[in-house]
C-alpha cells in the first residue's frame, strides 16, 4: 500500500511537470491544458493554480453523475496543478522551433510515464477521466464518443479564451494514447501483483 501511495505521488508530481514542460514549448498543448491556459490568462491567476481549480469544479460534476471519487482523485486536483505551478517556476520557456519541438515532445513523453504511474497505482481516477466514466455509465454513451465531445468542447472554449492550440494539440492527441499504452503495462501493480502470483503458484507446483 505505501509504495502503491508513493507511486501515486510521483506519477502526479510528474504529470504536473511534464504539462509545464508542454507550456513552456510554446506549440500547443492537450485540450484541458489550453482550458486552464485560457482560464489564467483571463483570470491573471497561475495556470497551475487554475488547473487545481478546473479539477475540483469537475470533480463536482461527479456528484449528477453518481460517481465516487478515490484518493487518486483528490489526489491529483491538489497536486497535479501545484506540481505545474513549481515547474513553471523553475523552467524557463524556449525559443527557436527545432528546441521548441524537442522539449514539447519531452513534456509528452513525460505526460505519459506519470499517467503510467498514477493509473498503474490503482487509488482512483482523476477528476477528468472519472467524469468520461461517469457519462458512460449515466447515459451509455461511449467512453470514446464522451472524451472526444467534452475535449473539443473545453478545447474550443480554452482556445475562444486565449489558450495555445497549435502543432503541439495534433502531437499530443497522436502521441500519448500509445506511449501511455507503452507506459502502463510497467507501472500497473495489479499486473505485478498477477504476475508476482503466478510465479509463485509455479515455484510451489
Amino acid at each position: 500500500m505505501l509504495l502503491r501511495f508513493v507511486q501515486l505521488l510521483i506519477g502526479l508530481a510528474l504529470f504536473g511537470a511534464g504539462c509545464a514542460i508542454m507550456v513552456r514549448a510554446g506549440i500547443g498543448l492537450d485540450p484541458w491544458t489550453v482550458f486552464a491556459e485560457g482560464l489564467s490568462k483571463q483570470t491573471g491567476i497561475g495556470i497551475g493554480w487554475v488547473t487545481n481549480i478546473v479539477g475540483f469544479l469537475v470533480l463536482l460534476l461527479w456528484i449528477p453523475l453518481r460517481q465516487k471519487p478515490g484518493v487518486g482523485t483528490v489526489a491529483n486536483i491538489l497536486l497535479v496543478g501545484t506540481s505545474m505551478q513549481g515547474t513553471l517556476a523553475i523552467v524557463p520557456a524556449v525559443d527557436g522551433w527545432w528546441l521548441q519541438l524537442t522539449v514539447f515532445v519531452l513534456g509528452v513523453i513525460v505526460v505519459a510515464i506519470a499517467s503510467g504511474l498514477y493509473i498503474g497505482a490503482n487509488f482512483g481516477p482523476g477528476p477528468r477521466d472519472g467524469l468520461m466514466t461517469g457519462l458512460n455509465q449515466r447515459f451509455g454513451w461511449p467512453i470514446w464518443a464522451s472524451r472526444l465531445g467534452v475535449e473539443i468542447a473545453v478545447l474550443g472554449a480554452g482556445w475562444l479564451l486565449g489558450g495555445t492550440v497549435g502543432l503541439g494539440t495534433i502531437l499530443f492527441a497522436a502521441l500519448i494514447g500509445p506511449l501511455v499504452h507503452l507506459a502502463l503495462p510497467v507501472f500497473d501493480h495489479r499486473r505485478r501483483a498477477t504476475a508476482a502470483r503466478a510465479r509463485m503458484a509455479q515455484t510451489a507446483a
